[in-house]
């Protein structure tokens, strides 16, 4: 797979391209590709930022990347440690939904699987219950070559079409398609935020940034991500509190607060229960009631 600034072609001469990664860290530039994605996280932890969702993301999620979906695994800070020992693995496959349609769905026994490979534009994470049968199939594709790899990846697709309630993060991207120089400018922004994060982040600073007057950066972000910038910031915010509350590192609320980027308690609570729908203190009573 050659890399380069937000647009990655994906090699043709195949069906499906599997990739296996095994790195310090993720790819940690914004990027989109015209292929479907489907990862597999098997080590690692970090934020997910596909379109203008953002999640943290963690080993055993599987997420199917829309295509074109503009996406960005970026590891958490330990692993860019320069002793860092730490590192990442994941399954990947990567299948082009209009070359699907045009040659190996064009059977007619698997014009529903034609249907639903179409309409997987926004990108959606596989259940927690349902990932052990996602998994197990995605691993015999991983394992088989030429026509046993093809058919094995029919399998997958129809157990992935039959799954239910997929998590839809983000919906399919709409507008004018963001050329690969607003690619760039959005990835520098990305960059920015996830550096920045626990620190004031003014709107003055993450303008210049972009280079634009903080009323353009309005219109901007807004029209790229379909959020204002401050939603999408505390966004992430809510991300990182959720990972400090779970991990029990942290001597206060207050504490979770501050290494979150909030200037006070109060604000950090109105935010969380906006974006969680509970109280961060509901929020860890319920995790330690269910794995208690």
């Amino acid at each position: 797979m050659k890399i380069i600034p937000f647009t990655i072609p994906v090699a043709k001469e195949t069906t499906v391209m599997v990739q296996e990664d095994q790195l310090p860290h993720f790819y940690n530039h914004l990027h989109r590709h015209p292929e479907l994605q489907l990862t597999w996280v098997q080590e690692g932890t970090g934020i997910l930022i596909t379109g203008s969702h953002t999640q943290r993301f963690q080993p055993g999620d599987v997420y199917l990347i829309g295509a074109n979906q503009p996406h960005l695994f970026k590891s958490d800070a330990p692993y860019f440690a320069a002793d860092s020992t730490l590192g990442v693995r994941a399954l990947s496959f990567f299948f082009n939904p209009t070359y699907l349609a045009h040659t190996l769905l064009q059977l007619p026994e698997l014009t529903l699987l034609k249907k639903w490979v179409s309409d997987q534009t926004p990108s959606q994470q596989v259940p927690t219950e349902q990932v052990p049968a996602v998994t197990e199939a995605m691993i015999e594709v991983q394992h088989r070559q030429e026509g046993p790899r093809v058919a094995a990846f029919i399998q997958l697709l129809h157990r992935l079409a039959q799954l239910p309630a997929w998590q839809v993060l983000s919906p399919p991207t709409s507008g004018p398609t963001i050329t690969d120089t607003e690619g760039t400018r959005m990835d520098r922004i990305f960059q920015y935020l996830v550096a920045h994060y626990q620190q004031p982040v003014s709107l003055a600073a993450i303008a210049e940034v972009a280079n634009l007057t903080p009323q353009a950066f309005c219109r901007y972000f807004k029209k790229h991500t379909d959020k204002t910038f401050v939603s999408f910031l505390n966004e992430m915010r809510i991300s990182e509190a959720c990972k400090l509350i779970l991990s029990g590192q942290f001597a206060s609320f207050a504490e979770v607060a501050y290494q979150t980027g909030f200037e006070n308690v109060t604000h950090f609570n109105r935010v969380f229960k906006k974006c969680v729908g509970q109280s961060p203190r509901a929020f860890q009573r319920d995790f330690y009631g269910k794995v208690g």
